[in-house]
């Protein structure tokens, strides 16, 4: 779902900067962990991500060749409130490598790469490298980084443009993408198990955030569109959308409830307490890396999750 100018706009104020923790120093997920046997900082590829998914996935596949700053790193703040600042802007005038979401998502990376006249960089667009666009009458879902066939996609167009920034080390950023889908092979195996034992069975979701997860495991949302979409853009819920949304789980017409932990309210809450008064498994999820977290051990607890909710 598309991110309205409220939302987009909220990218650039809100929140303060996060930069210089977690994923926004440099990544070293590559290396073996000695400090010679890291380059120089100075002749590390020098990478931007607009959050710490896309952070860790460059880490992945640049390993110690590479240094990533990850502008959105805190798991417990709504990242579509952050404000990017002057420290962002820094990164960002200095990157040869940029990997935002994009589909209106952080539409403050391009803003930034412009007023910093950094022309040069090459911009991976997430959603553009996905193939996923909005349906017909409908709008974008641009949590992509949950659409794991388009993270491998993306995975590789990553691996090509630090080939390109640094041509020495191209096929030892090919061979670690290799590795990395690879890596992904047995979530898509976790999503077509639960669609053989769970095919057709209806859920319920807070924000769209999970989808592309849901859907390939062949679960069928029942929420009400106006319910996501309002809570999504930040907005009220109507009393009448509100009940059909309550009613889902008094009725027992879904079999869980997935639930964005980090833009959670008075309205989301309800939604919570029905599902849990009803004895209807609740899934969190997040937007950004949960604490301790890389990106293949956060998604394949999201699935371990969805697949023993509805066990249950």
């Amino acid at each position: 779902m598309s991110t309205s100018p409220s939302r987009r706009t909220a990218l650039l104020v809100g929140a303060s900067v996060a930069l210089l923790a977690g994923c926004g120093s440099s990544s070293d997920s590559g290396s073996d962990g000695s400090a010679s046997a890291a380059p120089a900082a100075a002749s590390r590829v020098a990478v931007v991500a607009s959050t710490d998914v896309y952070g860790d996935i460059v880490s992945r596949i640049g390993g110690d060749k590479v240094s990533v700053t990850s502008v959105i790193t805190d798991p417990d703040q709504d990242p579509h409130s952050y404000e990017a600042g002057t420290q962002n802007q820094l990164a960002l005038s200095k990157a040869k490598v940029v990997v935002e979401n994009g589909g209106g998502y952080d539409d403050f990376v391009d803003r930034m790469l412009k007023s910093g006249g950094n022309s040069s960089a090459e911009v991976i667009n997430a959603v553009k490298v996905s193939g996923r666009t909005a349906p017909e009458g409908g709008e974008l879902n641009e949590h992509v980084w949950y659409d794991f066939p388009a993270v491998a996609r993306i995975a590789d167009r990553i691996a090509a443009a630090l080939g390109r920034a640094d041509p020495a080390n191209a096929d030892a950023y090919t061979k670690n993408t290799d590795a990395f889908k690879a890596d992904l092979k047995p979530l898509e195996a976790k999503e077509a198990q639960i669609k053989k034992e769970h095919g057709g069975e209806a859920i319920a979701v807070t924000e769209p955030v999970p989808l592309y997860m849901t859907e390939a495991s062949g679960l069928v949302d029942k929420t009400p569109a106006e319910f996501s979409e309002a809570i999504e853009e930040g907005d009220d819920v109507s009393p009448k959308v509100l009940r059909e949304a309550l009613d889902l789980f008094s009725g027992k017409q879904v079999e869980a409830l997935v639930y964005n932990e980090q833009t959670s309210g008075p309205q989301t809450e309800k939604s919570e307490q029905a599902a849990k008064a009803a004895g209807i498994p609740v899934v969190p999820v997040t937007e950004t890396l949960p604490s301790g977290k890389n990106y293949l051990t956060w998604m394949t607890g999201n699935v371990d999750a969805l697949a023993n909710a509805l066990a249950e």
